[in-house]
């Protein structure tokens, strides 16, 4: 047994219990973005999530420890990936990445925006065009020092 078998049965379980990321989320006390990320094997739970997790998807205890182990970050099976929403985002860093990285150097200086001091919130805007999905990324920014 490894992670990517707890992650595997985690996703078996939320699809054959008809099971949503939010109402995961709800259990866990946290906001859907980090426990799907949790979930899905790119967190750490604290003991009292794994105990919670492991009810909600009938996990053992062997297989809430698993939840608890710090993952290797890093999901995507290739470089360049081959999913059409992943590659979506894959093509805005590729079009905007520059102009992201001289807007943030421009208002904050050389620096960086930590994805571990960081904060993810994802909601659907309703519009007469067609709903538009809205992402707002929040990160501390993080200053390169001189020594």
């Amino acid at each position: 047994m490894n992670r990517n078998d707890v992650t595997e049965k985690i996703i078996a379980t939320k699809v054959s219990q008809g099971l949503t990321w939010e109402g995961v989320a709800k259990k866990v006390g946290q906001s859907k973005e980090w426990t799907t990320a949790l979930c899905l094997g790119q967190m750490t739970a604290t003991s009292e999530q794994a105990k919670v997790l492991g009810e909600v998807f009938g996990l053992t205890e062997d297989e809430q420890k698993w939840l608890k182990v710090v993952p290797y970050k890093g999901s995507l099976p290739t470089s360049v990936p081959t999913d059409p929403l992943i590659y979506r985002w894959y093509e805005i860093v590729n079009v905007y990445g520059t102009t992201i990285k001289e807007l943030i150097h421009e208002e904050f200086g050389d620096g960086i925006m930590s994805a571990i001091d960081f904060s993810m919130d994802i909601t659907r805007e309703p519009d007469p065009k067609g709903d538009r999905v809205s992402v707002v990324l929040s990160g501390k920014f993080l200053p390169y020092k001189t020594y």
